[in-house]
């Protein structure tokens, strides 16, 4: 360990399961969690099919008297933060209040409460919208709900940049930690089903219409044609390296080792976009060589026009081929600001048991794609930096590296000599 900020806890609430280890598990295995939408009656819809965490129940998991205060979406963010402690094997109530801070993602915010009073205000009147409306819906109140439910006063926020956001918010965590912190929660979920969140979401125009769970969301794929929303993500541990091992932490799972963000230009200018910038400014303050990386997660938007730009960006910085390219995100569906946080989960995993997960559903890779996709089976490989990449909607880029404990890049170099 040394004193980079280091991931020590991992909590996971997903289409793919509840916890890290039930996550991977099912990951590893290939299983699509992508189905016909339960939450509401979607056949009027155009969307209808979704990744659902259709194993979370908020009754017995979230404290009684916070679920009528709360989003789903908060829900899932307190129980993931719960997991990620007691993985970490930190106890709040040990460390100063003030050296503890919450960042987390969001995109959609709480919107099916949101929706929940609305109704209420226009059906009933005034009277009929409870309280909690003020905050409920609002993108800071899982930032507030995991900070008052374990004491963590010291810096706190909520980045909102859709997909991108989870990755800001753990370099808004690095910084944290390099201004005092000795802890931050961080990492991001979502829960955006609601026939008023999905209306929005379909205003998009970048969601899949396909009524096939099997057909719906194939990135890189000749029949790519659009994305499938999902709901869950991870809630991650970042740790001061020093201070983790003076509390006597049991395991590190990573280093964040680089970020850059880059924002692309408006339509028009004649500028080219900026993603390609986000990845080469990442891995130079991590100090690798683009050779160094041993995987990368796409973000996959799943529509030709943006599957195209990012495997030409990956081809570009990597070479033709020449890295393992992996979107587990193909079994769960796009989670919006939980779904790079789950990828650097899934990441994490991956440097642990050196296996790259699968990429399901892709039939046919676009022939001038020149991506190794790792497609349907797990790929064995020693992972010892992971590259993850994130766009969201309106022009965000964020490019996150992370590499496993106690790596260095003269080691990697060396056993890729000796490979």
């Amino acid at each position: 360990m040394t004193s980079a900020p280091v991931i020590t806890g991992i909590g996971v609430v997903a289409p793919t399961g509840l916890g890290a280890e039930a996550h991977w598990s099912a990951t590893l295995s290939g299983t699509r969690a992508i189905g016909t939408i339960r939450r509401f009656e979607s056949g009027s819809y155009p969307v209808r099919v979704a990744g659902e965490a259709g194993n979370f129940v908020a009754a017995g998991n979230v404290p009684g008297r916070l679920i009528p205060q709360t989003d789903h979406w908060t829900h899932m963010a307190l129980v993931a933060t719960d997991m990620a402690l007691a993985d970490a094997g930190v106890d709040p109530s040990a460390l100063p209040e003030y050296e503890m801070g919450v960042v987390t993602a969001s995109s959609a915010g709480g919107v099916a409460f949101g929706q929940r009073e609305i109704q209420e205000l226009w059906s009933k009147g005034p009277r009929h919208v409870g309280a909690y409306q003020s905050i409920a819906w609002f993108y800071a109140a899982t930032t507030g709900q995991i900070s008052i439910r374990h004491g963590m006063r010291g810096p706190c926020g909520v980045v909102v940049a859709e997909q991108a956001g989870a990755l800001e918010s753990l370099a808004q965590a690095r910084r944290v930690l390099e201004d005092g912190a000795r802890l931050v929660v961080s990492g991001g979920t979502e829960a955006p089903f609601s026939p008023y969140g999905l209306t929005c979401q379909i205003a998009g125009g970048l969601m899949s219409t396909h009524g096939d769970p099997a057909l719906a969301y194939r990135p890189f794929d000749i029949g790519a044609n659009g994305y499938v929303a999902g709901e869950g993500g991870a809630i991650l541990i970042v740790e001061d390296a020093a201070s983790a091992r003076a509390r006597g932490a049991e395991k590190v799972y990573g280093v964040i080792a680089g970020h850059a963000a880059t924002f692309d230009p408006a339509p028009g200018t004649g500028r080219p976009p900026a993603l390609r910038r986000a990845v080469e400014l990442a891995l130079a303050e991590a100090g690798l060589a683009p050779g160094d990386v041993d995987v990368v997660f796409a973000d996959a938007a799943g529509t030709p026009e943006l599957d195209r730009a990012e495997a030409e960006v990956i081809a570009a910085v990597f070479g033709a081929h020449g890295v393992p390219v992996t979107a587990p995100k193909t079994m769960t569906g796009r989670l919006y600001a939980g779904g790079p946080s789950l990828d650097v989960a899934t990441a994490l995993l991956a440097m642990r048991d050196s296996v790259l997960p699968p990429t399901v559903g892709v039939a046919e890779l676009v022939p001038d794609y020149e991506i190794d996709l790792v497609r349907d089976e797990p790929r064995p490989r020693r992972v010892r930096s992971a590259l993850i990449i994130a766009r969201g909607y309106g022009g965000f880029n964020a490019a996150l590296v992370l590499r496993a404990p106690n790596s260095t890049r003269q080691e990697e170099t060396d056993e890729r000599t000796h490979a």
